[in-house]
């Protein structure tokens, strides 16, 4: 029953993402949700036009028409708003919940679509007077405001009132303050003069400002009589045009860097596409498999693309799937390694990175593979060799770096949906989860073993079963460990150890600060970069290590992947 549920959840999940596809706002893609927007684009200008046909009288069969159309468009509406509401997560994290929906239908389209649907629904269940079914035809226009948003035109508009917003504050702000000063001003010249018309200080404040707006209600038909007066009047004259004509330069000005800015997307939309096809599948001829490249030097990127450097990392940050790293992090520092800027390609279907449910009884971990390079690629590639699930840190601040790994402060970004997957990967019985980290890098020296197991004993802690330890089957880690250290020593000339290196033991570990199952099991391995990232047999490294987590965790071979013989761009094609 469990499961049924579970499933259920995963169901509706997977369905909220689609939505959240469907109601991108986009109409520019080409993806095939695109026909859900235009479905809505017809059923807004049906409506439309049903509320302009409306304001004329017509016989009783068109007029049935038209509120038939009237009920069709409402529903849809009701319909389509409601999947929108639910939906909202999938748009941003802070609409998740009751009171992150709530914050969506305060935003200006949320708020656009809430008014003008849900409301309407009143007049089928409870009797309205005439006067409220008047004010609710009248209110149907603001449906046509919802066709703004597939509106670029609109969106420019929307985009550049946000950015000169502090231009426009701080100029109305000055200019409402120098009219206040000279209408306290006028006061003081036209008291005297005129004590029954400027007998306090409120009449020459609405004067001034009646100006501005031409004063439609007469407001203002009490004009200065003395000299100083009408030399003031002058300047709020002046001040009229300014108030109209600042703004008005300040928005043109924003219009133009908003359209400027529109242009330069596109320039980045496509350089990120050109950037994407640089990591075309290769050959790796140890596996015979086609794999995505660990990496691409910027030198490398500039000579095959012919691009700049600027338009390379205005792509990498257009992403997504693109981060600049530094190789020489992956090189002990006694050996002085030189800088080297390149680019790692990797997939995200979730904000905080990747995650992929095969079914599996391992779920291979990987931490920190937005900080460390390779890693999440070397990550990747054992999981899909072995038919593994997998979940990837991908996304975040890089400086300063709050792990996923081990922390205290349970407010990172990301991190409540990257735990609640990875306890739902772990949640089966006697899961393995096998976390991935590089050792040997710049900041660790080189040892004499080149993989290292920890199971959340202290360095140097020989034991492997135990309280407070990570696994709680021994007897199929020890067969584990056993059989990687005689592969790896046997292909690859590699040595293991147990503990001998690195702890496992902090209060702060993942694998402690989790509610998983009481006999779920993790495994941190610890590989040398230099076999991760630079030696040629990587790739294969990763198929020995996947075949022996199959055989004595997952109790099972590795499947056949026709996919990885596959050529492909990027990470395409490789999960369903």
């Amino acid at each position: 029953m469990l499961i049924q549920v579970s499933d259920m959840k995963q169901r509706l999940l997977g369905f909220r993402r689609q939505l959240g596809r469907v109601f991108d706002d986009d109409l520019g893609t080409a993806q095939w949700y695109n026909i859900a927007d235009w479905v809505i684009v017809f059923m807004i200008i049906l409506s439309s036009v049903e509320i302009f046909m409306a304001t004329f009288e017509w016989p009783g069969p068109v007029a049935r028409i038209l509120d038939f159309v009237n009920d069709i468009t409402l529903w849809f509406f009701v319909a389509e708003v409601s999947l929108r509401i639910w939906a909202a997560p999938e748009q941003s994290r802070r609409y998740r919940g009751f009171t992150g929906r709530i914050k969506y239908c305060c935003t200006f389209y949320g708020f656009i679509d809430f008014i003008s649907t849900y409301p309407f629904i009143i007049q089928f269940f409870v009797p309205l007077p005439l006067t409220a079914l008047k004010i609710l035809r009248t209110a149907r226009i603001i449906r046509v405001l919802r066709i703004t948003r597939y509106a670029k035109s609109f969106n420019l508009l929307s985009d550049t009132i946000k950015e000169k917003r502090n231009e426009l504050i701080v100029s109305m702000q000055f200019l409402v303050v120098i009219t206040f000063i000279l209408s306290l001003m006028l006061f003081v010249f036209e008291h005297d003069a005129q004590p029954d018309v400027y007998d306090d200080g409120v009449r020459p404040v609405v004067w001034a400002f009646a100006q501005y707006i031409g004063d439609p209600g007469q407001m203002g038909d009490t004009p200065p009589v003395t000299l100083p007066g009408k030399i003031i009047a002058c300047i709020v004259g002046l001040l009229g045009i300014a108030i109209f004509a600042v703004p008005a330069g300040i928005l043109g000005a924003g219009f133009t860097e908003a359209i400027e800015n529109e242009r330069k997307k596109v320039e980045v939309e496509n350089d990120a596409r050109r950037l994407r096809g640089v990591f075309e599948r290769k050959l790796d001829r140890p596996t015979g498999f086609q794999a995505v490249p660990p990496f691409r030097t910027l030198c490398d990127i500039k000579s095959s693309l012919n691009i700049k450097d600027d338009n390379i990392v205005d792509a990498i940050y257009h992403g997504p799937g693109f981060r600049m790293v530094n190789l020489a992090s992956t090189i002990p520092a006694d050996r002085m390694p030189a800088d080297r800027l390149a680019v790692e390609h990797y997939p995200q279907n979730r904000p905080y990175g990747y995650c992929v449910d095969r079914g599996s009884a391992v779920t291979v971990i990987s931490p920190s593979s937005m900080i460390d390079a390779g890693v999440g690629w070397f990550a990747y590639y054992v999981a899909l060799i072995g038919g593994f699930n997998y979940i990837s840190r991908e996304t975040g601040e890089r400086t300063p770096y709050r792990s996923f790994y081990a922390y205290k402060d349970e407010n990172i970004e990301g991190l409540a949906d990257y735990n609640a997957d990875l306890l739902r990967l772990m949640d089966r019985s006697g899961e393995w989860g096998v976390a991935i980290l590089a050792a040997s890098g710049a900041l660790e020296p080189e040892y004499d073993t080149q993989v290292h197991l920890g199971i959340g004993g202290s360095k140097g802690d020989t034991h492997m079963a135990g309280d407070g330890l990570f696994v709680h089957d021994e007897v199929a880690y020890r067969t584990f460990y056993s059989d990687l250290a005689n592969t790896l020593a046997d292909e690859f000339g590699m040595a293991v150890d147990h503990q001998k290196y690195h702890s496992t033991a902090a209060a702060t570990h993942f694998a402690r600060r989790l509610p998983l199952r009481g006999d779920a099991n993790i495994v941190v391995m610890r590989i040398e970069w230099h076999r991760i990232l630079w030696n040629p047999r990587r790739l294969l490294l990763a198929k020995a290590i996947a075949r022996v987590v199959a055989r004595d965790l997952a109790h099972a071979g590795i499947p056949d992947q026709p996919v990885l013989k596959t050529k492909q761009i990027g990470f395409d094609g490789y999960d369903a």
